[in-house]
């Protein structure tokens, strides 16, 4: 939300108080997020050896999937916090429902470069963690369009929805982008929202503002790598995402390229 309304092209808005009253709204979206997961997952080579592991331990096949990538990172020497770095020859677009933000091209579709011949447990969760880091990328892509058309920098991210639950896609898009990811207490923060509407209109609160500050507070806190650990940091993670995105980012336009030059055939 902005004070003064913030025209950014492929970001919808800006809308006068349809979130806050008397703030100017822009909404940047993805075309998919846990559904991209969901085919991720479930169309893989590796999907039946998936499922019949996590359906014998009682757990979500994502359960399983973190697992083996914390496995691998520590068969790999790398610390835990520093997992993410498994990814560094596997590179994803998340487009394959086309782009909503901040390119607005439904003609876009996902991308995968650094596939091997294999297709193992392994494969699947790196294949996994990198989807995960390119919905982070986008995520920044939006941010960094926003900001680059006059928003104000965006240093807080508050996060809701079911994403919420997975640790890995938290911290990806935190590292990313360099914000602090703000979790609420209650975790059905849709209901909670529908609850704060409620209570404004039954004039227990004078303003929309004063109810949503009484009824909600802040769960946990998801920092970046360089912020989680202050002077004690070292490059690495900021750096390899970095040169992720400047990757992600050149996959992106390429791909439109690709397009360009396939609409020149006869």
């Amino acid at each position: 939300s902005s004070v003064e309304p913030v025209f950014v092209p492929g970001v919808w808005g800006p809308y006068y108080s349809a979130m806050v009253p008397e703030l100017y709204l822009n909404e940047g979206g993805q075309s998919t997020a846990g559904k991209l997961l969901d085919h991720v997952t479930l169309t893989h080579g590796a999907t039946a050896q998936l499922q019949a592991i996590a359906k014998e331990r009682g757990v979500s096949r994502y359960t399983v999937l973190d697992e083996r990538l914390a496995e691998m990172a520590a068969e790999q020497g790398l610390p835990a916090r520093k997992l993410g770095l498994l990814t560094a020859d596997l590179h994803v677009t998340p487009d394959f429902f086309g782009n909503r933000s901040p390119l607005a091209d439904p003609g876009m579709r996902g991308g995968i470069i650094g596939l091997p011949l294999s297709a193992n447990l392994d494969d699947l969760a790196l294949l996994y963690l990198a989807t995960l880091q390119a919905l982070a990328y986008q995520t920044k892509h939006i941010i960094d369009t926003m900001v680059e058309n006059g928003h104000a920098p965006i240093e807080t991210i508050w996060v809701t929805g079911g994403l919420i639950k997975n640790r890995l896609y938290l911290q990806a898009h935190a590292d990313a982008t360099g914000c602090t990811l703000v979790l609420p207490q209650e975790q059905e923060a849709v209901l909670l929202g529908s609850a704060v509407l409620g209570a404004r209109a039954a004039g227990v609160f004078p303003d929309l503002p004063t109810a949503m500050s009484q009824m909600s507070s802040v769960g946990e806190l998801i920092k970046p790598y360089q912020l989680e650990c202050a002077d004690e940091c070292d490059v690495s993670v900021p750096s390899f995402h970095a040169c992720k995105y400047k990757v992600f980012r050149k996959m992106t336009d390429d791909q439109r390229e690709y397009r360009e030059l396939m609409a020149t055939a006869m």
